[in-house]
Parts: C-alpha cells; structure tokens; sequence
C-alpha cells in the first residue's frame, strides 16, 4: 500500500515508519521541514518526503493521488496554553484539503479517550478533531488511547523525573484521577493492525492497557520496579497553576505542555469497550510490563524517539534552515583550536557530547546555568539527549538544538535554546589538517545583550577552554 504518514518526525510516528517499510508499504513522509526527519540514510533511500506545513497555506498538487490510506498524527499541545484547539482544527481542515483530490480509502488518527462529560480542552480538541476528520473524503478510523508509557515517551519521562528525584512528593490532588496507560508496543499493534482492515472503517475504538490506575499508583509502582523509596502527600488546595509550576521545574517538560497535562489529569480516562482488542486479537501488555520493556531501550541505547525532540518543546518554532549559516555581523565570538593526536576519538566525544556525559569541563557550572534557565522559563539541561553517541539534525540537546550534524565532514552545529538576550551558536568542525575548531558565536539584542556576553567572559574563558581539550585529550 501507499501510505502518507503525518507526524513522522513525533513520537509515535518515528516508531511507526520503521514497522510500516519493514511490511513492503511505500511510505510517504509528510514533514514542516525535510532536516526535522531523524532517520538514517538508509532510511530515507526506502521513503519519500514532502514539507507540508498543515498550518499554512495549501499547496496543490504536492501529494500523489494514488496514496491508499493516511495517517494523522499531528498535535499542537505543547505548542500553546490558548490557542493550540483552534491551531489543531486547522490542521485537520487543512489535512482534509491535502487528501480529498487522493484516492485515500482510510485515515487513521489517534485521539484521547473522551467518554466523560466535562472533558479538558486537550480533549475536547482531541474530539473535535475527530470530527473534522469524519468530514474527509476517505473511511476514519480512530484509536483513543489514555497515556501511552515507552522509552521517551512524555508520560513515562514526566513519572521517571518525578519518581528519580523527589523522594518525598507533596502533590496535587490530581494524583487520584484514574487513567488506563497503554504500551506503545501495544499502540504501534493497534495502528499497523486497522491498516486496510474494513471492520475498522469509519469507527472509533477505546485502546488502553489492563490497568486501571490512579497517577498516584503509576508513580508508585515504578518506584517499586525501581526499588525506589517513595512518600506522597496530597494537598486538595494546590491549584492547576501552582501545579503547573510544579511539573514544569521538577521535570524536563514545558511550561505549556504541563499546563495542558494538569488540566486533562483531573480528567478520567477509562476504556468503555474492548472491541478492538478482540477483533486483532491483542493481548494488552501490563502497566509493570511496558516499564519494564522501556527500561531496557534506555539501557540498550535504542530509545527510537522522544517527545523532547519536538520542536515545540524548546524556544523557538522557525525553519532550522534558517540558524545552519552562522552570522558574523553584529555577533561576538569564542574561538578555540586544537591539534588533535585522534581525531577519530575527538569526533566521537564532540557527537556524545550533553546528556548523561555532560560537556567535559566544569559540569557543576552548565548544571547552574541549566537551574537558572529554569527559573527564568527557559527549558533547562533536562531534556538530554534521545542517543548516547547518535545526534540527527532537529534533535534537542540539553538546552541546545541540533542545526546541522554532518558527521561525514566533521561538523556539528548547535542552536541555544535556553533563555538569552540574543541568539547563540556552538559549531565543532575538524578540518583536513585534524585541527578542532570550536567556536561559540552569540548575536546580541541590543545592550542588555552585550553586557550578557561581557559578563560572562571569564566563564567562558574557563568552560570553553577546558571543554575543547578534554575533547581531544578524552
């Protein structure tokens, strides 16, 4: 089959490609920008790609018309606290635009489970979006799940910060909501199943895991599987503000994306029917279970994807296009050079560089600079990195962005996310005479930004210098 697969750089959709090449179906990726797909090169020799941008304007005539059946995967969540309902109709209007001169037979599109009266605005938008779809030219098939728990996934890692680091938790009253997680074993299941299969046209189907469980229990049942020592203690009066707050420093998600996760947690999300499970006889794996197999791609290295790649989870929404020619007008500059005895050792340390492995030289200073982030809004040294030694353009790092990751040449180039007055550039290349260049480039706005820079230069001087030689001495 002919597959138009949205959302294939997000979470779900960078699992789900693999699976749908490795079944014989010609895959066609649609993408805001062909850098943001992190998938190998051999990868991209068995896939098309097209940059669709659902929130702008229509381009005729990009898709083929022979395309069997779609995917939607598309969520503006962690985008905004207003307006992402109103942004999420337009992309599904806009999708429906894309598709009806196709022959597309079915879409396929996995919404929230929404089976209470009074739901949050994630999802009503979830709903609403299911609606719109409906109106399509081709049969809907929808799959509402709860949370979904897999390695990156941003309910597990939000439950893995919380339990990792707070030992004694005084939380909110949320935590007695009742939700039914679900693997994303189970979930890619679900989605390549439906696929072609007529019982599922035009449908909506409850997917969740066997288990019915407050948030309070998930959290204390991972300690478990930890053998972590865990307290909880819950305060009715604590509000989705302060709540809000609360997820937002203790872990690495966003402001935005809290806010709307405190406001769908009071929300219960329980299965009414098992019918899909039936029909493609699936046997749910446990809550303990997907836990378990999450742990083990984090230890193997072999997290596929994370909801920390997206873009919306750091500052700033433009093409990367823009940020891979370094400015020199206007800018100031750190620049350190190194001869280098291993070249080879030194582009392995420049391609491991953040994460768990730090930056080389004087950690505890980019840990500070990470807190301070934080408190000012920004989005910290939390996020990590998804791969230990493997970095794709539009990959978050720490509070870094992946501009450009030539490893063929010997060229890595980062985007500063963290809050600052101005924009900021690191780039690592190792020319033709083995030689590290390392050159930190920030761009000021104006004399706030200046006195930034200049306040900073003795740190610099130490963290940079020191940073390029354990490089080449590591």
């Amino acid at each position: 089959m002919k597959i138009l697969l949205t959302g294939a750089n997000g979470y779900i959709g960078m699992r789900l490609l693999p699976l749908l090449v490795e079944q014989g179906h010609e895959v066609i990726c649609a993408v805001r920008s062909v850098n943001r797909l992190s998938v190998s090169t051999e990868m991209l020799k068995k896939i098309s790609v097209v940059e669709i941008d659902f929130l702008k304007t229509l381009k005729p005539g990009i898709l083929p018309k022979d395309i069997d059946a779609a995917y939607y995967l598309i969520h503006s969540m962690s985008s905004s606290t207003s307006d992402f309902d109103e942004k999420e109709a337009l992309a599904a209007k806009n999708f429906n635009e894309y598709l009806s001169p196709t022959n597309c037979k079915q879409v396929i599109y996995v919404g929230g489970i929404a089976n209470e009266e009074n739901l949050s605005k994630h999802l009503w938008s979830r709903k609403n979006i299911e609606e719109t779809l409906s109106n399509g030219t081709a049969s809907l098939t929808v799959l509402r799940a709860a949370i979904i728990v897999g390695s990156g996934s941003a309910s597990f890692e939000i439950i893995r910060d919380l339990c990792e680091k707070l030992p004694i938790m005084v939380t909110p009253r949320w935590v007695k909501t009742k939700c039914q997680p679900i693997a994303i074993r189970d979930v890619l299941t679900y989605l390549t199943g439906v696929l072609g299969n007529e019982q599922c046209y035009n449908d909506s189907f409850d997917i969740g895991g066997p288990d019915v469980l407050t948030y309070r229990e998930m959290m204390m049942e991972y300690s478990r599987f930890r053998e972590l020592n865990l307290s909880i203690i819950t305060l009715p009066f604590l509000s989705p503000k302060i709540s809000s707050y609360w997820l937002y420093f203790v872990t690495s998600t966003s402001y935005k994306l809290a806010l709307n996760l405190v406001d769908s947690m009071r929300v219960e999300v329980i299965t009414q029917d098992t019918r899909l499970q039936k029909i493609l006889d699936v046997n749910p794996i446990s809550y303990r279970k997907a836990i378990e197999l999450a742990f083990k791609k984090i230890k193997q290295n072999q997290v596929v994807s994370s909801w920390k790649d997206s873009m919306v989870s750091g500052r700033f929404r433009k093409d990367l296009k823009q940020y891979v020619e370094v400015p020199d007008h206007g800018c100031v500059f750190d620049k350190q050079i190194i001869k280098l005895n291993h070249p080879e050792k030194a582009l392995e340390n420049v391609w491991s560089i953040g994460g768990e492995r730090g930056w080389y030289y004087a950690n505890w200073l980019w840990k500070i600079r990470g807190y301070i982030d934080k408190i000012f809004g920004g989005v910290g040294l939390r996020r990590g990195r998804t791969h230990v030694s493997k970095i794709y353009e539009g990959d978050a790092l720490d509070f870094w962005r992946v501009i450009l990751a030539d490893k063929k040449n010997k060229r890595l180039l980062l985007f500063a996310e963290m809050k600052v007055p101005g924009e900021a550039w690191l780039e690592f290349k190792i020319d033709s005479n083995n030689v590290l260049h390392q050159t930190a480039t920030f761009r000021p706005r104006g004399l706030w930004g200046r006195l930034y820079w200049y306040t900073m230069l003795p740190f610099h001087y130490f963290i940079f210098g020191g940073m390029i030689r354990r490089i080449a001495a590591n």
